[in-house]
This record gives C-alpha cells, structure tokens and sequence, in this order.
C-alpha cells in the first residue's frame, strides 16, 4: 500500500490530544479586579479586609504578582467566573493554586472553592454559605489545627463530605503549590509541590456511602451470656473481727497539755490519727469467672441499603462556573497566584514549571537573604540594648542614702 507525501507528512503532524484549560488566573495584570468580583455584600464592611495586588516581600520575579491579604482579624471574599462551565464527565477535575504565608500565620484559612451557580451565581454576596463543588486547601489554627481542607459536595446527601484521614499542610514563609485531582474512576489525589500526599477512592476516604455491612438488627445477646471476666470468690470469707476496727484512734503519743483546766477548757481527749490496723471496707477477693464466655460481639449482615456509586466523583454533574476565596484571617499576609482548573493532570504540571518551579529557588534565595539581614538587625539591637544597660547609672537612681 503507498500513501501520499500529503498524507505522510498529515499522520506525523498530528498533535497528541491535550487537557483543556476551565480557568487559569497569573494575576499579572492590573485588570485582574474586572475578573474578579469582592464579595460587599456578604459582611458589614468594616469586616471585610482589602486584597493587595503584590509579589510579597519574597520572590523569584518581581513583576510576577499575586494577590495577598493585607488587613488583620478580617474576612475576605473574592470570586471569579470560569473561562467555560466544567461538567463531571469522562475527564479528571484538576484545581491548582498556590499559597505563601508571609506573616507567620497562626490562625486563618487560605482555600479555595469552585462552585455552581452559573448566571444565577451571586458574586457580591458569596461568603460562608454559598453552596460550592469543592473546598480544598490549607487551614490552619493554632498549633494542633494545621491541615489541607478536602470536601466534596454530594447531591444525594446533600451533604459536604470531609476527608476522613487528615491531609497535611504547609506552615512555612515560601510559597507552595496546591493541587487536587478528582478522577473518574472514583478516586482522588492530593499533591503539594507535586508530591503526592494523600490519595485513594472515594468509598474509602469520603463518607459518600452507606457501610457495607451492619449489625444484625434481628440478633441480641443471649439472656444467659456471661460476659463478666472475673466475679468474687465465693469460698472467701471475712475474718472474724474484721468490722470491730475502728478506722482512726486517739494518738497515743498525745499528752493533755500542762496548763489544761478540765473545769475551764473540759474534758481533754487525744486528738484522733489513722488507724494503721484498718483495712477499710472487706470485699472478698476476684477470681476468673468460670462460666465467662467472652465480650458478645453484635453480628453482622450485609447491609440492605448499600449500593455502589459509580458517580460520586461528578461533583459539578450540573456544571461548576465559579472559583473564589471565603476566608476568616486573624493575622494577614497570605498571598495567592497561579490558579488553575483544568481536565489534565499533565497539564498541571506542565503549568507549575512554568510558575511555581519557575520562580521557587530565585524566591528561597530572596527569602534567605531577607533572614540573614533580619538575624543581623535584631543582633546589633541587643548589643545596643546591652550597651545602653552598661551606661545605665544604679548608684544615681538608688539614691546617696544607699
């Protein structure tokens, strides 16, 4: 069989098939507010914080800026329209972003959530209860409250589902890449800085199904079940007199004080101490239960409720149209950049070495230098302080009387 020249040179340029991009915001532009939409009417105002368009005090490229909160003890929300509606199909779900704490964060959140709504999304007053798809990202709180939110909404409970096993987090000042991958194959993957974290299926993971087996309903335990491991032992018997002691007595080293009038003060009486004879209530000792037949243990059936979903994963069934930012911030400084929803994990990658990777070791570099000046400064404040101690006049303000 011969083929044309044509038809060559058409089969060797065909492209491999890519993943498509729903949403990708780098956030290097000043027109990323008319993307973008605050939520005014979702608190007072006074609560609201203000967001900061900025690389931070750290970074690997000065004009690659994100976006970072700049008031404390405030809220914050902001939202965006996706490029193109996703719908759970035949292709993963990839949401990627990035985070960097630069104020030491002790408590505050720094998620994301992509959400439904399409046209009837109301941009200005999402907060806190606006339904959403997905809730992913850190939270921290305190020192034992430090991990990577992953919920997922389940239409058939209507109920946001909580990742069962604690996904860890990123605490530090440096910027880390966030992304989640939701297969349809029923199960997900957690990556930071793309290492994977935490994955597996859903069933297992997620409470999107009923359990598979339950306790007999019909069963209970046997009237005669001896289930007590040791009892009294029936020969044991009380001593005889075991009652007649009395738990304290009078001291017997005590003497009646010598200017002690039995008219005047009454009749003196040793002052009571412990008994060391008495040994308090008598229980006769314990021995193994010979009738013991062990712990009953409820048995279990197959449950009747339980059925298969091949569907959970298809959180946006009806079409996700938004991501935003609903967060609560006692000390600011968080800043976000590079997100991106997409139906490819490669593509993802492909992206954080565009960014993340991009500018990670130029920022490290930034950061470490910024610690070494910052070490150095708070140094030569302690020698001053000393200093200032040593001239410090004790005699003159102690006074000549000292």
């Amino acid at each position: 069989m011969k083929f044309s020249p044509l038809a060559v040179l058409a089969a060797t340029c065909v492209s491999p098939v890519v993943g498509e991009f729903y949403f990708k915001e780098n956030f290097n532009d000043d027109g990323w507010t008319s993307r973008w939409t605050e939520s005014s009417t979702w608190k007072p105002k006074a609560e609201m914080g203000t967001w900061k368009h900025t690389a931070g005090e750290w970074y690997g490229d000065a004009d690659d800026k994100g976006i970072q909160t700049s008031e404390d003890a405030r809220f914050y929300g902001l939202s965006a329209k996706l490029d193109k509606p996703f719908v759970s199909g035949d292709k993963p779900l990839v949401i990627q972003y990035t985070v960097k704490h630069e104020q030491n964060l002790d408590c505050g959140g720094a998620y994301i959530k992509l959400l439904p709504g399409g046209d009837k999304f109301d941009a200005a007053a999402f907060g806190g209860d606006t339904p959403y798809a997905v809730m992913f990202g850190p939270d921290v709180c305190g020192t034992s409250n430090k991990k990577t939110h992953v919920i997922f909404h389940y239409d058939k409970k209507n109920d946001n589902l909580l990742v069962k096993k604690e996904v860890s987090t990123e605490t530090d000042d440096l910027t880390h890449l966030y992304t989640l991958v939701l297969n349809p194959d029923n199960t997900f993957q957690v990556l930071i800085d793309n290492k994977s974290v935490r994955k597996g299926s859903l069933d297992e993971h997620f409470d999107f199904l009923p359990p598979k087996q339950i306790k007999d309903p019909d069963a209970k335990k046997p009237d005669d079940w001896v289930d007590k491991a040791r009892i009294p032992d029936p020969e044991d018997k009380k001593p005889e007199g075991w009652d007649d002691i009395p738990a304290e007595i009078p001291d017997p080293d005590a003497k009646k004080p010598d200017d002690w009038d039995d008219e005047d003060d009454g009749a003196w009486e040793a002052p009571m101490i412990d008994n060391p004879d008495y040994k308090g209530e008598w229980k006769p000792k314990m021995i193994d239960n010979p009738d013991y037949k062990g712990k009953w243990e409820h048995p279990m059936i197959d449950n009747p409720d339980y059925k298969y979903d091949e569907e959970m994963y298809k959180v946006c069934k009806d079409g996700c149209t938004h991501v935003g930012f609903e967060i609560w911030q006692v000390k600011t400084g968080t800043l976000f950049d590079d997100i991106i929803v997409t139906d490819s994990l490669e593509e993802a990658e492909k992206y954080a070495e565009e960014t993340f990777f991009k500018k990670k070791d130029g920022e490290k570099k930034m950061y470490d230098e910024h610690m070494e000046k910052q070490r150095a400064t708070d140094a030569a404040m302690d020698d001053d302080y000393m200093g200032d101690m040593g001239d410090f006049d004790m005699d003159g303000m102690m006074g000549d009387e000292f």
